[in-house]
């Protein structure tokens, strides 16, 4: 292997052997990783190197499919099919094969990272079980370019793609039709409907339409203000709401314990362990947002043992001085995971039982790697395609301590 050699624009007949981290796909070349887009395993493709930094490995996009794999199917978005657009990476895969490739992605990672050895099944939702999977975002961002164009970017680039639909969002978002309106001046629109029937709209940061949404979930009604977290797809916050309670049951929730939720954005996992377990538990929201912070105050305000901090999860953690032994940590971290400085508090503190959500497989395992060996072990662990027609999907891990 000539690790000198520069690949880009060459043409390579590949044969792709499995699905990587990232929506990508693996093959081999006289020596090389080349890791090729919008394929599938099992496939004889003939893919063109982008990108080449030399090393073991470059990048590559496919320009015919010489043998198909029995799992692809015609794009469920024609204007995201070899990423025109970007966001719908595996819109070319059967809907229950796309489950299929996830579970290895995670089952490699937990392998590699956390010395796991274990096949977790990636459930459908209710919505999918049957579906196509399209319809279900209740949350879009267009960017705009200097003609005022709206829409997604072009994959790898910063290209807005105009689209006469956006396939993956609800009939209430199409409905709006701001995607097919010119924005003069502006550079990138955030639009979000509600379960309730609220419309909300960034362009750039002024909001329009309703400045506040009320979303319902897990028996509650939740405030969520302009521009805040909640989940993506329309049955997400119902699903993990209902799971992390279920879990923490299992687990023996202590409703008098020093209970935690954390990374708790405008309360939805407090308000599920509420609904589960009384009006009479004691719990802190931690959320470095003063403003979600603000809506989960207000969204917990039935619950008098139920404190709201605005702060960082790392610099919460780190003041807290001890816990009792038996209390519960839901972390919701982001995509980034919580990392090794909020991973060692926990183990200094040692809750008696952890609920890790994690929308990314390789930081969850990255952490699982640390907190295993400093003395939990997985209780329960459940996965969610929470993004059907992309490489994302959510896992919860019930962790209890062994000491």
């Amino acid at each position: 292997m000539n690790l000198k050699s520069n690949w880009l624009g060459r043409e390579l007949t590949l044969d792709i052997e499995k699905v990587a981290h990232g929506g990508i796909f693996v093959a081999r070349h006289e020596g090389r990783v080349v890791f090729v887009s919008h394929v599938l395993p099992g496939e004889k493709v003939l893919a063109k190197v982008f990108e080449d930094k030399g090393g073991s490995f470059c990048r590559a996009e496919p320009v015919a499919i010489l043998q198909p794999s029995e799992h692809r199917v015609k794009h469920v978005w024609p204007e995201a099919e070899t990423g025109s657009a970007g966001g719908a990476e595996f819109g070319h895969i059967a809907l229950p094969y796309q489950r299929v490739l996830k579970q290895q992605v995670l089952t490699e990672a937990l392998q590699r990272m956390a010395k796991l050895e274990l096949e977790v099944a990636v459930e459908p939702l209710p919505r999918e079980v049957t579906g196509n999977g399209l319809g279900y975002r209740t949350r879009v961002q267009l960017q705009v370019d200097e003609t005022g164009n709206a829409g997604p970017f072009k994959e790898r680039t910063h290209e807005v793609v105009p689209v006469k639909r956006l396939a993956l969002a609800v009939d209430e978002i199409n409905e709006l039709g701001l995607h097919l309106k010119n924005w003069q001046s502006v550079r990138r629109i955030s639009i979000a409907v509600s379960s309730t029937g609220q419309a909300q709209y960034l362009v750039d940061k002024k909001p329009k339409g309703d400045l506040k949404l009320l979303e319902r979930a897990v028996g509650r009604t939740f405030r969520v203000s302009a521009g805040g977290f909640w989940q993506v797809h329309l049955e997400a916050a119902e699903t993990l709401g209902a799971t992390v309670a279920e879990l923490a049951a299992q687990a023996g929730f202590n409703v008098n314990a020093d209970n935690h939720d954390l990374y708790a954005g405008v309360g939805l996992f407090s308000g599920a362990l509420v609904q589960k377990f009384g009006s009479e538990l004691k719990l802190t929201t931690v959320e470095d947002s003063k403003v979600a912070t603000e809506d989960a105050q207000a969204n917990l305000a039935d619950v008098k043992g139920i404190r709201a901090v605005a702060l960082s999860v790392e610099r919460y953690l780190a003041k807290l001085s001890s816990i009792k032994a038996d209390s519960t940590f839901v972390i919701d971290p982001p995509r980034s995971g919580a990392g090794r400085q909020v991973v060692e508090q926990l183990l200094r503190l040692k809750p008696k039982h952890l609920i890790y959500v994690a929308c990314d497989p390789v930081a969850l395992a990255r952490d699982l790697g640390e907190l295993l060996p400093g003395g939990y072990q997985i209780a329960a662990i459940r996965s969610f395609d929470l993004f059907p027609h992309t490489h994302h999907f959510e896992t919860i891990v019930s962790l209890v301590a062994t000491e």
